[in-house]
């Protein structure tokens, strides 16, 4: 039986909309939210209670808007009594849609029950055998069964795996850190005597991303502003992050820059890389303004409050698009009424359909105010042997090589799609890294839009839903179909 005092977090909204100002059946609640807001803590208003039951409120949205609350189920229940029109929404987390990597489920170990043998794998560049340091390794000897070892190679490249002197590794998997395309190798015998060399990535290699960048159409996304809701972005010589928000609990709210996990950007790269550096690429809207919204602590998920909280910070500064390469999580009122405010102030959003391959979109993209991404590939876009080979799905008609990311979740929700597998980008410092989900193929799609709307009057009109709704149909109108259908493309590819 759950403990009734256990506290856990949840969400305070009025009856309609993210603030008591918005709707005229919010008022009788006005005062309350803004005593809310005065302090960090309240105390249970239900007759009876058992003494030193308190609500914590830990944060707010605005003064008479949502509000990010520590309770437990008692107190719940006493504030449903003493407010039924307040909306009480559990916290709940998303995580970003990148392709996950390989993982072990089961350790191998020996008839006896130890762990296996342990054997040592080097790895390194294909071009002048130096150490590759950081991959991450996953050897599977049963991968039916998610069996096998992993770790991470040593400043030498090897890496120590207890998977035992015979037999065979069924699949090695290698995640580079940066500076290489991801391995898969099959069928390797134990021991494994040479080196896994892997492929650099070469500079002005033309991957799906530069091959649809190359002849995009529209502008150069030049006056338009495009929020990234994700990890933080930056440092990166090929971009420029103009401004931003960390609106994490507990951070420095001007901190949002990468928090290290690499994925906002490579995300920020492909909407708007300069290609200013050497080695430099440029992502579909150089010139649009980025802004990052680190919404992720490392490792962690993203809470809806800090999603909400960084979609309404990314309207206040004049945002026009919003890039969520994130998802999973049930349905919740928080990030849909975010995505509704966006809307109406003129601003689209744009997200991940998710990444387990099924006939699902996940939230927020499923939210119809939402854009929904999936995402496609094309063969020869990326070196044979490589991790971002397996991912080819459903196949083109009549071109059949385009191809559906295996990966990429499909349903009536979906909206369009976009390059999204083996996509090389930005990460900190100054390195490019390849990454293959909806993820990718989210900001591919906010990088076109940008280019339509930098050119369209409808950049500097009236920011209401009209305005929203007249963005996306500049998008909607201006797509190809690869003939995957409707449930994997939706419109198609913005071309």
């Amino acid at each position: 039986m759950a403990n009734a005092n256990k506290p856990q977090r949840f969400i305070l909204m009025p009856p309609r909309g993210l603030t008591t100002a918005a709707a005229t059946g919010n008022r009788h609640l006005s005062s309350f939210m803004r005593t809310l807001a005065a302090g960090p803590t309240v105390a249970r208003s239900r007759a009876g209670a058992p003494r030193g039951n308190v609500m914590r409120v830990l944060d707010s949205v605005h003064e008479n808007g949502l509000k990010l609350v520590e309770m437990s189920e008692n107190e719940r229940l006493s504030l449903r009594e003493a407010h039924p029109g307040l909306r009480i929404v559990p916290e709940v987390f998303y995580k970003t849609a990148q392709v996950p990597r390989a993982k072990i489920v089961s350790k191998v170990r020996t008839a006896a029950g130890a762990l296996a043998a342990g054997i040592t794998l080097k790895v390194v560049s294909s071009v002048d055998g130096s150490p590759v340091a950081k991959a991450d390794v996953v050897a599977f000897t049963d991968f039916a069964q998610q069996i096998g070892a992993s770790g991470k190679t040593r400043a030498d490249g090897t890496v120590s795996l207890s998977l035992g002197g015979s037999g065979r590794i069924q699949r090695l998997y290698v995640y580079p850190h940066l500076g290489f395309w991801p391995l898969l190798k099959k069928n390797l015998n134990i021991p494994v005597t040479t080196p896994i060399k892997l492929l650099p990535i070469v500079t002005g290699y033309v991957d799906v991303l530069q091959q649809f960048r190359k002849s995009a159409s529209g502008g150069t996304g030049k006056g338009v502003k495009v929020a990234i809701v994700d990890t933080g972005c930056g440092p990166h010589p090929d971009l420029v992050i103009a401004g931003g928000f960390n609106a994490v609990l507990g951070q420095d709210p001007n901190d949002f820059a990468d928090n290290g996990d690499q994925h906002g950007t490579h995300v920020a790269g492909i909407v708007g890389a300069r290609g200013t550096s050497p080695a430099g690429m440029r992502g579909f809207a150089p010139e649009a303004e980025i802004r990052a919204y680190r919404v992720f602590a490392k490792g962690q998920g993203a809470s809806n409050f800090a999603i909400v909280k960084a979609i309404d910070r990314a309207i206040a500064d004049g945002c026009d698009l919003i890039n969520m390469s994130l998802g999973g999580g049930p349905a919740d009122p928080a990030t849909s009424g975010a995505i509704a405010d966006a809307r109406a102030a003129g601003v689209a959003v744009i997200c991940a359909s998710a990444n387990d391959g099924e006939n699902q979109v996940a939230q927020p993209a499923a939210d119809s105010r939402a854009v929904a991404v999936g995402a496609f590939g094309r063969v020869g876009t990326y070196p044979a042997g490589t991790a971002t080979a397996d991912q080819i799905g459903r196949r083109g008609n009549p071109d059949s090589s385009y191809f559906v990311g295996k990966f990429s979740n499909y349903g009536p929700e979906i909206d369009l799609i976009g390059p999204g597998v083996g996509i090389i980008s930005t990460v900190p410092a100054n390195g490019y890294a390849v990454m293959d989900g909806t993820s990718m193929a989210t900001p591919a799609v906010t990088g076109m839009i940008a280019r339509l709307l930098s050119t369209s009057s409808a950049r500097s009109a009236s920011r209401n839903q009209a305005r929203s709704d007249n963005i996306l149909t500049l998008a909607y109108q201006a797509t190809r179909e690869f003939g995957f259908g409707q449930i994997y493309e939706g419109h198609g590819w913005i071309k």
